[in-house]
């Protein structure tokens, strides 16, 4: 009786059946007219059934006293036998009912794929994931952490209203131990994210799951995995863990270039969440046999839904913005900038006409040292200074403004910046007038690690709003960026009008989202935001069409072709605050009317600044 639920069905049906054999055997021995009466043994064991199911049944029974006490035992038997089976059925099924309820059953699931792990971060990859499968007829996230089901469900509801075509499951459970992890049917997903944790030893974590991952004996063909880590010393180690089936992505490397080349190019982090999410445009890798033998630079005018930002080698080799007379082999992969996939189109009739007389040839721009101010302090500011450092013109200065002095190798002499210190409040309206701001060409805001993240969001809002007034008095003499850690700080943010938000948490996020549905897209993100070679800038529209001037997108791409870039957006000035765009618009229509005046930008690709 104590091996569960079964065990106690199987004995009890058995007495059951025991009980109905013995006592119609019993008639049959001892009531002969009774027996012949009531249709043989065979007719007996059926009434005797039907006494134990129903005692009730009883009360129509005639015959001898013999055949009445016989039948009377038989539904005395069934009150506790029977019962008793039907108590236990009742109970086994609430206690399924429970389990699955608690998301401790067996998924059966084909093509699916599987999040493991909870933090805030979890609602913006399944609103990504639901979009991304808009266009299948059936798709499937299953989430497993070691939380409880019903409230991660009711959670997911409440953030995500809108699933599409999309379900999701939630599984509760550990995804550090094989057992639980064998709940979402690891062998039939076609992709597993491991997400980062909201704890201290998140990569602790992160490393254990995956090399739960990379030890299971897998039973078919293995899905990628994708994973990100807080700290850089923990990459090799994370991916060491993964094996060659797992792609891990530094998320404290990436964080620091999100936010060092967003102050330099405000509004750069709206066109990296559009690149990275799956609303509006994305990259894709597609094959273009038709253009073998085209150089890059006359691909630009091939498109005529799509901007080609790059090439594939056959060898695996991202060539972001190669040089314009690069020529493209039949095996390259086009990198294109597009909607979706099947809004990439080669242009067969007519290319866009180019209007020659809007073109201005600028000058390179004069680069001069320039003055930043750094308020706040947390763990990744030695390395934003140290990759600052790389993007400054010598002579340079960065002064951090935080409540203790830092460390003395962060003041240490660098090759462009010169470092200094100032003491401050950030949230002081008195201490940050001492600042002088109006001094500095950038002011770059940071999160506090040392407290809660909603509580730092809210110290920084303080902050933003006595920069911005401070800013006001002066006349707009500076830029304003600021890292926030809630993506919905960002909207109640937008009263202080600073040109830039940074959420890195949310980056990352869609950077993962990004690799689970595409994992060929991981080396073409990393070099995208690398230092060396190809980045995105922000340049003011002026270098490249005489303000005012009536031209077309297609006229821009020229432009930039000639500067050897690649353009592949605009962003308006006057609709920066607006958003959920802010002024920003990649892969625009090539042949519709375009005007940009002083105070709009183009995006491009480029080398440099």
């Amino acid at each position: 009786m104590d091996r569960g639920t079964p065990a106690l069905i199987g004995w009890l049906g058995l007495a059951s059946a025991g009980l109905i054999v013995v006592v119609a055997s019993l008639v049959v021995l001892f009531t002969d007219e009774d027996t012949e009466a009531h249709g043989g043994w065979l007719g007996v064991a059926w009434m005797s059934l039907l006494r134990t199911l129903d005692p009730g049944t009883m009360g129509d029974d005639t015959g001898r006293p013999v055949f009445l006490a016989l039948m009377l035992t038989v539904t005395i038997g069934g009150i506790f036998l029977v019962s008793a089976l039907i108590g236990v059925l009742t109970a086994g099924l609430n206690t399924r009912i429970e389990r699955l309820r608690k998301g401790r059953s067996r998924l059966f699931e084909r093509g699916h794929t599987i999040v493991l792990g909870w933090s805030e971060q979890i609602f913006t990859v399944i609103e990504e994931l639901v979009e991304a499968n808009q266009s299948e007829r059936r798709s499937c996230v299953v989430v497993l952490a070691d939380r409880d089901k019903v409230d991660m469900e009711e959670q997911i509801r409440l953030r995500v209203p809108k699933m599409g075509r999309t379900r999701v499951i939630c599984r509760s459970g550990n995804p550090l131990k094989r057992a639980d992890l064998e709940l979402v049917s690891p062998d039939t997903s076609k992709a597993i994210m491991v997400l980062p944790p909201a704890d201290p030893e998140a990569d602790t974590m992160v490393i254990k799951t995956l090399l739960v991952l990379n030890n299971r004996a897998w039973r078919s063909s293995r899905p990628h995995v994708v994973a990100a880590v807080q700290d850089s010393d923990n990459l090799a180690a994370a991916r060491l863990a993964a094996g060659k089936h797992g792609w891990v992505i530094d998320a404290d490397d990436i964080a620091v270039r999100f936010i060092v080349q967003s102050h330099r190019q405000t509004g750069l982090s709206t066109v990296c969440n559009e690149l990275l999410s799956f609303y509006g445009n994305e990259l894709y890798i597609r094959a273009e046999p038709s253009l073998a033998g085209v150089t890059y630079g006359e691909a630009l005018h091939r498109y005529e839904l799509g901007v080609p930002v790059g090439l594939r080698r056959a060898d695996g080799q991202n060539l972001l913005n190669p040089p314009m007379d690069t020529v493209i082999d039949a095996a390259d992969g086009i990198i294109v900038l597009a909607e979706d996939d099947l809004f990439i189109k080669l242009a067969t009739g007519h290319r866009a006409g180019i209007v020659e007389e809007a073109l201005v040839s600028a000058e390179p721009r004069d680069r001069t040292p320039d003055r930043t101010l750094l308020i706040g302090w947390n763990g990744r500011v030695p390395k934003i200074i140290e990759l600052l450092d790389s993007f400054v013109e010598p002579g340079s200065a960065l002064d951090v403004a935080a409540s203790h002095r830092p460390p003395p190798d962060v003041m240490a002499p660098y090759e462009n910046l010169t470092v200094g210190f100032k003491h401050c409040r950030p949230t002081s309206r008195r201490s940050l007038e001492a600042l002088d701001p109006g001094s500095y060409q950038h002011v770059l805001v940071l999160c506090d690690e040392s407290t809660d993240p909603e509580q730092a969001d809210n110290r920084t809002l303080v902050t933003l709003l006595h920069l911005r007034d401070i800013e006001d008095r002066l006349g707009d003499p500076y830029s304003i960026v600021t890292e926030m850690n809630e993506d919905s700080n960002r909207e109640v943010a937008q009263v202080t009008r600073a040109d830039d938000f940074i959420v890195s948490s949310k980056l990352i996020s869609l950077m993962l989202t990004q690799l689970t549905e595409n994992r060929h897209l991981h080396d073409v993100l990393i070099d995208l935001f690398d230092p060396e070679g190809s980045e995105i800038y922000l340049k003011p529209a002026t270098r490249y069409l005489k303000p005012g001037a009536g031209a077309n997108f297609a006229t821009v791409i020229e432009a930039a072709r000639r500067h050897g870039e690649t353009a592949i957006g605009y962003r308006l000035g006057a609709q920066r605050d607006d958003p959920p765009s802010y002024g920003v618009h990649l892969n625009p229509p090539k042949t519709a009317p375009l005007t940009l005046d002083e105070g709009d930008h183009v995006i491009v690709l480029a080398e440099e600044e």
